[in-house]
């Protein structure tokens, strides 16, 4: 048997199809037109579904199940998007409306980080594993912890989702969650770059010459690579930079081990791109810090290896 993956962003609606050893046959993408209502994305999900099982001359009467990995607080059990502000969706019954169109028993839909999570870990770099913590780098710290091959949720179905909205430095930066000093103010990729850009003003005005500044000028912006990439080049300034995000990030991850201890905790989202310049120094942090640092039994910190497809992966898998 075959399922379906469809993971849901504010600007495109990814679907894929998997088979039965969670391997990712083919998949298709379409532009969300989050402005829309609903119904109508809804609508498009179910149609590219239809599409991708017809491309590959099998029927609906083939696929097992289908998988929803939606952005935003995911009602799982009953299959309502409680919130989601990308695609303005709220008490949303996604399941309910999704059956309208491809009327199966087993649709299922999960927060999109959490779905992430468990893609990494069934077939991803955590496969095998029994316990996975998914840390996600991006515009904010998403993630996702899978135990025992299923996903943690908590109570209010948003546990995982949100480890950026821990807190690792008392009464720090304000964060968008209207909390100060939370991992995500401190180890997005909008961290990293609100960073570069505060020293880049720095050196500017004491008119000291700096990589930083030459990098973001090739790139048109400051980026989160603009740092690490001067840090290459030897620059002190990058390099205060990199260390400190790094720094702060180990942080983070050290509270995630001592609370789950998972045995891989996996890193994604676009800084993650940056490989052993991230992950060697991290390493070396996190396992200095980490209460269990003497114990011959620890949690592996690896790159995530699936990218953009872990989401699918793990919607598909629901």
């Amino acid at each position: 048997m075959y399922s379906i993956g469809i993971d849901l962003g504010g600007t495109n609606i990814a679907v894929g199809l998997c088979d039965g050893n969670h391997k990712l046959i083919d998949k298709i993408s379409a532009p969300t037109g989050a402005g829309r209502s609903p119904s109508l994305i809804v609508k498009d999900m179910a149609a590219l579904s239809k599409k991708l099982v017809e491309r590959n001359r099998l029927s609906l009467s083939d696929l097992s199940s289908i998988g929803i990995a939606s952005p935003g607080t995911v009602d799982a059990e009953n299959g309502v998007i409680e919130y989601s502000n990308n695609i303005s969706m709220k008490n949303f019954p996604i399941v309910k409306e999704f059956k309208k169109h491809i009327d199966m028993d087993n649709i299922k839909v999960a927060n999109d980080a959490n779905a992430a999570a468990l893609g990494e870990a069934i077939a991803g770099c955590g496969k095998g594993a029994r316990g996975l913590v998914m840390i996600t780098l991006g515009t904010g710290v998403g993630g996702g912890v899978v135990i025992d091959g299923k996903i943690y949720t908590g109570t209010v179905n948003s546990a995982g989702a949100e480890l950026g909205h821990t807190v690792i430095v008392s009464r720090g930066r304000q964060c968008t969650c209207g909390r100060r000093g939370c991992f995500e103010a401190y180890s997005s990729a909008t961290a990293l770059i609100r960073m570069t850009e505060e020293k880049i003003e720095e050196v500017k005005l004491l008119g000291i010459e700096s990589s930083l500044i030459s990098e973001a000028e090739s790139e048109g912006r400051v980026s989160g690579r603009t740092a690490f990439n001067a840090a290459k080049l030897g620059d002190r300034y990058a390099r205060e930079i990199v260390d400190g995000y790094i720094y702060y990030l180990a942080d983070g991850i050290t509270n995630m081990i001592n609370i789950f201890q998972p045995e891989i905790v996996a890193i994604g989202g676009g800084v993650s791109g940056e490989g052993d310049n991230l992950l060697v120094p991290l390493r070396e942090l996190v396992d200095r810090a980490q209460y269990t640092r003497d114990s011959k039994k620890k949690a592996k910190l690896v790159i995530a290896t699936l990218g953009n497809d872990a989401g699918i992966i793990g919607a598909a898998a629901l």
